[in-house]
């Protein structure tokens, strides 16, 4: 799941969430961060990219996928967007 809002075509207040975790638990933060900033019509491939781009080779996901994260997102802003 992922919580955004959509001002001036831009994501803000990016905050993925859901049952899925994640080692270290500080990449969450690197996650929403990644996200903060892009258009709103970023496709998924791009959101992809940028998730993969931001996490180094240390962290680990469990039960989500860096495509995953980026369909719930574009979910949230085809959401949030009239």
């Amino acid at each position: 799941m992922a919580d955004l809002n959509v001002i001036d075509a831009r994501l803000t207040d990016v905050r993925v969430s859901g049952d899925f975790f994640i080692e270290p638990d500080s990449a969450l933060d690197v996650i929403d961060a990644a996200l903060q900033g892009l258009p709103a019509d970023t496709s998924h491939e791009a959101l992809t990219l940028a998730i993969e781009a931001a996490l180094d080779a240390e962290v680990t996901l469990y039960g989500i996928t860096p495509g995953g994260v980026a369909m719930a997102v574009r979910r949230a802003i085809d959401g949030a967007t009239p």
